[in-house]
């Protein structure tokens, strides 16, 4: 059999509801990689709140993180890294109107960094940059901000984060990518001008010679379409948004807390 390469999405997808790997996922993530399968965290989670997933799946493939705009090897030197940002000026300007956009927090994020507006923990929860507790130095500050981050995180009052993300497209006429996370969360996540999990994996299929026709896709969110479309067969998951289902392939029979993705793979490989 052609080995495959395995774009998985973690919230939503590969993650319960409680954002955790379940024994039965884990096994079989192993199990498929000593096969020689190619698996490949694809996710608009920063790398610091990916790496504890990447060890527990005792992976060694390179990880995309920020929806694409980080593509790297995990704790090693890799020559075919690429980190793609965006412009600080973006980020200035979402703080200037955060009142406007309904945001609980803003955040500038960067490969081992974050500045965020409201390092409270009664509006943001620390585990989602990663951390246990905010500290000063994460306190947003516009002078601090002297980078271009990877991306900009947010989390919305908004009614509709979909509809959001599209009044901010248009608002910023297309400059960035913005996206929605998957799972229950309110958050809006914004990444460079053409930047997505396809456009890094297709940088990544290149430098291994692969044809996209052997990629396998699992998402569940908006910003998993162009993911699924490109994959050679994209699969939905049980739980994902209807916006998602008309770029899958297949939806599976079952959710992430249903491990859908590992029974998919053991039904395809093992």
């Amino acid at each position: 059999m052609t080995k495959k390469v395995i774009a998985v999405d973690l919230d939503g997808t590969l993650l319960d509801s409680n954002s955790q790997l379940s024994d039965f996922t884990k096994e079989t993530i192993k199990r498929i990689s000593a096969k020689g399968h190619k698996v490949v965290i694809t996710t608009g989670r920063p790398y610091r709140m990916a790496l504890k997933f990447y060890k527990e799946l005792e992976l060694n493939t390179p990880m995309i993180n920020f929806n694409g705009a980080l593509t790297h090897l995990p704790e090693k030197k890799w020559p075919h890294e690429q980190s793609l940002t965006l412009d600080k000026s973006f980020l200035l300007d979402m703080v200037e109107r955060k009142e406007e956009i309904e945001a609980d927090f803003i955040a500038g994020e960067y490969r081992n960094k974050f500045y965020i507006t409201d390092p409270n923990e009664k509006i943001a929860d620390p585990k989602l940059f990663g951390i246990e507790n905010f500290k000063p130095e994460n306190q947003f500050q516009s002078h601090l901000v002297t980078e271009n981050p990877n991306a900009i995180l947010l989390q919305t009052r908004a009614n509709d984060k979909y509809a959001l993300a599209e009044e901010m497209n248009a608002f910023y006429q297309h400059e960035l990518s913005i996206n929605t996370w998957g799972g229950p969360l309110n958050i809006l996540e914004c990444a460079p001008k053409g930047v997505n999990k396809a456009f890094a994996l297709q940088y990544l299929l290149n430098l291994l010679n692969v044809d996209r026709q052997h990629l396998i896709a699992f998402g569940d969110e908006h910003n998993d379409t162009e993911m699924l479309s490109f994959a050679g067969t994209g699969y939905a998951m049980k739980n994902a948004s209807t916006d998602l289902l008309p770029y899958a392939d297949r939806q599976l029979d079952f959710t992430n807390d249903q491990d859908g993705v590992a029974h998919e793979l053991n039904k395809l490989f093992l």
